[in-house]
Parts: structure tokens; C-alpha cells; sequence
């Protein structure tokens, strides 16, 4: 594991050795969940690789509905913020005790605003995407990211409506590529740890209801999916019918069970191991 690791994160900084003098400034965003969260002292420190999140309009009418704030004086801040960004930062401090990769301990909110930015995050994440609403534009540039060498992990939707339309976007990211199951001898679920036991993440919710499913029993059965690139790559990686960012964000919570947190973190090691290294 050790080997792999280190040249994975030695590839990763080849690749990305020529961005970092066009990267954004660290920026934390108004959040559903969280607000005057502590950020790390280290939160603007050069690094050779983070985790970017995607901040995406979404059928709420976000942003447009936004008013540079949540609350009595501030509008809807979006689905995309769920579980932000404390589960960011607590993703980011396993990938940094788990891999060898050099990340910074705080996310990178990223747009499909037109510009370059987004490219020089490889490693994407959606939250909430049965939310989404892409425009046609956003969709398109999204699109261009992925066939790129870009990676987007979506995560945190459940049961058969957010599935709908969550592929409405889909369709218009990829109009000509369908979503398959990801086979248990894939790459993907071998790249560090090997992988093809794997259960059904619940969110936080499950304290309260004793479900490991949200929503309906549409909502029951996980589902590892992807779309691949000509080259067999996984561009989009689909975790549908679980909550990784929940099981992250309450990764240091005694009531949350181990078993379903270390999956997670397991998971999104070969994810990101995996992205670097395809």
C-alpha cells in the first residue's frame, strides 16, 4: 500500500506542478449546516493536490434565490454546501494520515462559471446532485473537465426522484454515454484497499430512524455506479442511495458506527487514488 500511495502522489504532483500559479484563493461559502465554522491555519498553505467541491444551481432556484447569506437575512445557500464544510475537512485530514498525498485541510469550492479555474482541481465532488439543475452551459463545461482527465465523485441522493433528476443533469453533461454498474474487479475499488464487500452507507439520519435507506424503498439497495471514457476510465464516479459525506462528517461522533465511517474513508482513498493514477 505504501508504494502505491507514494507514486501515486508523485504522479499527482507531476501533473499538477504547472497550476498552482492559476488556483483561486481558499473561500468558505454560507452553508445549510454549519456557519463561523474554524478554519485551519494551513487553509492558504501551497499544496499539491485538495479536494474540490462543486457549487451548482439547483431546482431550489439557487443561486438566484441567494442573497450572500442564509437565514433571516440571507437567501437559500444551496444543496451543494450539505455536510460543509465539516466533512470536507475531516475528509481531507484521513486523506493526509491514510495516502502520502500533500493536501492542504480545507476543501476548494469550485464553479462551472466559464472560466479556467475548474481545471486545475482534478478531483471534483458533488453533494445532493438530486438536486441539481445544471443550465446547458454548465453542463458543457462540465463535460469538457471530465473528458479532460477530470473526476467527479457524486454522492448524497437517494430513492428513484432524486435519481430522476439527477440524471436530467447527466444527460446533458453526457447525451451520448450511459451509466453502468461499476463491476467488483474494477480498478477503482483495488486501488489501495481491496474493496468488493461493500454495504450500504447510511447518513446521520439513521441514529433517528434505525434505517440504513432514505426516502422510500427505492431508496434501499446502494448503488456503485460510473460513466466511463473511450479509454475505460471512470469519469463519474455514482454513489447512489448513500451518505458518505455524512459518514465523514461524523466520522469523530462515538453514536455513528466505525464500520460504516472506515468504508467511507476506505472508499474515497481508491477513488482519489485512483483518479490519479487512470
Amino acid at each position: 500500500m505504501g508504494f502505491r500511495t507514494a507514486l501515486a502522489a508523485g504522479l499527482m504532483g507531476l501533473a499538477v506542478l504547472g497550476m498552482l500559479w492559476a488556483q483561486k484563493p481558499f473561500k468558505e461559502w454560507p452553508a445549510i449546516e454549519y456557519e463561523n465554522f474554524p478554519i485551519p491555519p494551513d487553509a492558504n498553505r501551497p499544496s499539491e493536490w485538495t479536494r474540490a467541491r462543486l457549487r451548482y444551481p439547483d431546482i431550489t432556484g439557487y443561486p438566484r434565490n441567494s442573497f450572500g447569506g442564509f437565514g433571516r437575512f440571507g437567501g437559500f445557500p444551496g444543496y451543494w454546501t450539505m455536510d460543509y464544510p465539516r466533512s470536507d475537512r475531516h475528509l481531507l485530514e484521513g486523506v493526509r494520515r491514510l495516502t502520502r498525498i500533500d493536501s492542504r485541510s480545507v476543501e476548494q469550492v469550485v464553479s462551472l462559471d466559464g472560466t479556467d479555474d475548474i481545471y486545475n482541481w482534478p478531483t471534483l465532488y458533488g453533494v445532493e446532485v438530486g438536486h441539481w439543475d445544471l443550465p446547458l452551459g454548465q453542463a458543457q463545461q462540465l463535460r469538457e473537465y471530465l473528458l479532460r482527465g477530470g473526476f467527479l465523485m457524486v454522492d448524497d441522493f437517494h430513492a428513484n426522484q432524486e435519481w430522476a433528476i439527477f440524471i436530467e443533469s447527466l444527460r446533458r453533461i453526457f447525451p451520448d454515454r450511459d451509466w453502468v454498474d461499476i463491476s467488483n474487479d474494477d480498478p477503482v475499488f483495488h486501488t489501495i484497499y481491496d474493496l468488493e464487500d461493500r454495504v450500504q452507507i447510511p447518513g446521520a439520519q439513521f441514529l433517528q430512524s434505525g434505517r440504513t435507506y432514505e426516502k422510500d424503498e427505492s431508496g434501499r439497495p446502494e448503488h456503485w455506479r460510473a460513466v466511463y471514457d473511450d479509454k475505460g476510465r471512470i469519469m463519474v464516479a455514482i454513489c447512489h442511495n448513500m451518505d458518505m459525506g455524512d459518514a465523514w462528517e461524523h466520522s469523530d461522533n462515538p453514536q455513528y458506527p466505525e464500520k460504516w465511517a472506515s468504508l467511507a474513508y476506505r472508499i474515497a482513498m481508491n477513488y482519489f487514488i485512483y483518479d490519479l493514477t487512470h
